[in-house]
């Protein structure tokens, strides 16, 4: 039977059953699903299995198989049209009565009408495949179980069908878009929505942005009046001369305010002046690009205007100089220190240019910041060529150029006034660094600040920005979180990986026994968390049955143990007094490294996440690494609301005020962290853990701060490959009270956040104004921004 009459019987039967569907998308669909089957197929017009694998794109077999078996209605081992379109109408446009039947065969593995504990932990052993999930045998036997237990209502082995439809009458909002994700490919284009006003002409825009807007309207108009005088001056020369002059006090004004938004400590300080609420400050970072592209952009004219003016006065019949004369030698005598203004400037253009490219986020983000942090540093030749290329120059740069270097000198001094050290450093599995740095007296921050870091060690002369993930209450040590993303980072990892997990010099043996004498004396600490790393190590996962806790670090800055000089350790390539290790129980993790590495910390500097403490519902929103600056913000945020902790004296009852100072005025806190796979939750976990246990149990009007989790590659509960797990983990979190995934009491959900849900689930809580902040990718800010300005949120994002 050919193609088209197989599509004509199709039809007919489809078209009974599809009446919510108009005639003209069932004619759509049926003709894109028809020409997808072609493509799939081949010549001989029937898909067999390992087609049919290819097509769906499935991660694991099983669920191909199950699949195939399943279209394939006749049992002839390939799948034509009219079976495909049959199974697709069923799954796609079908009731819910019949995709629960299809996912019930598809369960029944041997097709005995039943489904028993083994067919259903094979089932679920292929959901955690697809959802890249990680789980120790022991934990899927407790999820296989936890599902079994629950479904099989009358307690005689088996699952029935009926038992099955009973249990995910749970799950309405499932069932009604239950369906197989990766037949996506098998739906028809959407139709092309209407256009709407683009987002930069609202009016919710222009209302959330008017502090911008307004300068970003000075700043424009500024540059005009610049432009319109210096023309205006040198009308006499031509046109070619008063575009050129009027670029050239453009390019005064621009390549001297541009210095202005990197001078990060000032910044900082105007940060906590009145001047934070009339000023954008917190895009100086996008501001600086701006002028970037606006420099190189009147460069470029300026250039052209005195090219073309070359040309003109090489043209005169008196003139005694050709145009290469004007353009590549000091002869013509153009400029006001010995005729070089154009040799300087055309290397200046070369510079310029060469800093642009450079700066581009395919430079930066692709693992080559090292290239743009050396090429940016030509800013100092850019200023030499650009005062002897201008005789006005000078006076524009004096004043931002004295405190740009007073910040860098001061910076210099600081950061050189203790001798700072790396006493431990964690690998972690998903290739991010965590360290451990002394301390000093005199280093005092504000949670969310960052810090320029430099380890003589790795790189000499290199300075790296990262967030500081500790909170300031923690007196002793300064933790940064570094991902492994550039040369340098890479650097970094392998520079402990590569070194053994505790340095004792010569005496290894000695010290490896003290430390494990030390393991067995009681010591006081100071914050408990659940073993999440060592779990995570040692079976592959996160979370963690083990109900034992230890320290967050083993570095104790309290006892030092006075040792000979051959006793010293030297993992920095310096000889500095080895601090004595703090015992972590059970024993010290394989990835932990001990040591006093020399360091230097530049800052720290001022991000928009000082805000948060100013704010009635702070939103946290962070995406893979982004967590770090919230990190030692949630530490904060805890460390204060524990003060406002009472106590009652006749009894044990305790509450929390709900008080309003200048130091917090925070009423709620939801903090969403959205990661790409389960080993990213390794970085902060633990932290989580213990903000979760910080919290009381019961608070009237619900937590203080409230946790979102989200795993994007995990399939979500809607998708026939995941809804098995997905019911099995939400059964077990009950059980357990904690989430199998993580160990958090928290849920971790599958997918991305809906958007819409979460930000009106916000706004109906009634809590304050809402602020969002935000540390992720450019992508996903834009997003959330939108979201923000038709809600009136306040959105921050960080920005280094």
């Amino acid at each position: 039977m050919s193609i088209d009459a197989k599509l004509g019987q199709a039809e007919l039967e489809l078209l009974e059953s599809r009446g919510a569907m108009n005639a003209d998308d069932d004619a759509k669909w049926l003709e894109w699903v028809s020409h997808q089957f072609e493509i799939i197929a081949g010549e001989d017009r029937e898909i067999d299995l390992q087609e049919f694998k290819t097509a769906l794109k499935v991660k694991e077999s099983f669920f191909a198989e199950r699949f195939f078996a399943l279209f394939d209605s006749d049992g002839n081992g390939t799948i034509t049209l009219q079976e495909l379109l049959g199974a697709l109408n069923l799954l796609i446009h079908g009731n819910t009565m019949d995709k629960l039947k299809f996912l019930f065969h598809v369960y029944d593995v041997d097709g005995s009408g039943s489904i028993d504990p083994d067919e259903l932990r094979t089932v679920l052993q292929s959901c955690l495949k697809e959802s890249a999930i990680s789980l120790p045998e022991e934990k899927l036997d407790d999820l296989t179980l936890a599902l079994f237990e629950s479904a099989d209502k009358d307690h005689n082995g088996s699952i029935t069908f009926e038992e099955l439809q009973e249990e995910l009458t749970n799950f309405p909002e499932v069932m009604e878009n239950l369906t197989i994700s990766a037949a996506n490919w098998l739906k028809p284009p959407s139709s092309k929505k209407r256009p709407q006003m683009p987002r930069h002409l609202t009016l919710a825009y222009w209302h959330n942005n008017s502090g911008k807007l307004a300068i970003l309207s000075a700043y424009i108009g500024l540059n005009i009046l610049l432009f319109t005088l210096a023309a205006l001056k040198h009308q006499s020369f031509g046109v070619s001369i008063m575009v050129a002059k009027g670029c050239g006090q453009c390019l005064n004004f621009n390549c001297s305010f541009i210095v202005v938004l990197m001078l990060r400590r000032c910044l900082t300080w105007l940060r906590a002046t009145w001047l934070a609420r009339v000023f954008p400050l917190d895009q100086n970072v996008e501001f600086h690009q701006l002028i970037g592209y606006v420099v190189v952009a009147f460069t470029l004219i300026h250039t052209i205007a005195h090219v073309v003016n070359f040309v003109r006065l090489a043209q005169l019949v008196d003139n005694p100089f050709q145009f290469w004369e004007y353009l590549l030698t000091t002869r013509p005598g153009i400029g006001w220190v010995h005729g070089t203004a154009s040799l300087t400037g055309i290397v200046l253009q070369l510079l310029i240019l060469i800093m642009l490219v450079c700066s581009c986020p395919f430079v930066r983000r692709s693992g080559h910041f090292e290239v743009f942090y050396w090429t940016h540093l030509s800013y100092i030749l850019i200023w030499v060529l650009l005062i002897i290329h201008g005789p006005s120059f000078w006076k524009w740069l004096l004043v931002p150029g004295l405190l740009f270097f007073l910040e860098k000198g001061v910076g210099l001094v600081l950061s050189h006034m203790a001798a700072l050290s790396i006493v431990e450093a964690n690998l972690l599995s998903s290739k991010v660094t965590h360290l451990v740095i002394k301390r000093p007296s005199f280093f005092s921050y504000k949670p969310g600040d960052y810090v320029y870091l430099n380890i003589p060690a790795i790189a000499k002369y290199e300075w790296h920005p990262f967030t500081i993930s500790s909170a300031p209450e923690q007196e002793d040590t300064i933790w940064l979180h570094v991902r492994s993303q550039g040369q340098w980072t890479n650097r970094l990892y392998d520079y402990f990986k590569a070194s053994d997990p505790i340095c004792f010099g010569t005496k290894r043996l000695t010290q490896n026994l003290k430390l494990r004498k030390s393991q067995r004396m009681p010591q006081e600490t100071k914050v408990h968390i659940l073993n999440t790393h060592s779990a995570s190590t040692t079976q592959g996962i996160l979370a963690s049955n083990m109900e034992k806790t230890v320290e967050l670090m083993s570095y104790n800055p309290e006892k030092l143990t006075q040792k000979k000089e051959e006793d010293l350790i030297d993992c920095g390539k310096e000889r500095e007094e080895k601090p004595q290790p703090r015992s972590v129980l059970p024993l010290l993790n394989e990835n932990q490294r001990l040591c006093n590495i020399k360091c230097y910390l530049d800052g720290p500097y001022g991000t928009p996440t000082r805000r948060i403490f100013a704010s009635e519902h702070a939103v946290l929103i962070g995406a893979g690494i982004g967590i770090t600056p919230f990190a030692s913000i949630l530490q904060s945020i805890m460390y204060r609301y524990q003060k406002r902790k009472q106590n009652c004296p006749n009894c044990h009852y305790s509450w929390y005020e709900d008080v309003k100072n200048d130091e917090m005025k925070l009423k709620k806190v939801d903090f969403i962290w959205i990661n790409r796979d389960q080993r990213s939750f390794e970085w902060f976990v633990s932290l989580l853990t213990k903000l979760e246990m910080d919290q009381v149990k019961e608070e009237p009007g619900g937590h203080f701060l409230e946790l979102h989790m989200y795993m994007t590659s995990a399939l979500g509960k809607n998708d026939m490959k995941a809804i098995g797990l997905q019911m099995a983990l939400d059964l077990l979190a009950k059980k357990e009270n904690k989430d199998s995934i993580t160990g958090l009491k928290t849920r971790t959900q599958p997918g991305r956040p809906d958007w819409n849900k979460v930000f009106q689930k916000l706004a109906a809580e009634n809590k304050g104004k809402v602020q969002v902040f935000f540390c992720g990718s450019p992508a996903l800010a834009k997003v959330l921004k939108s979201h923000c300005e038709l809600l009136n949120f306040r959105f921050f994002k960080e920005n280094f």
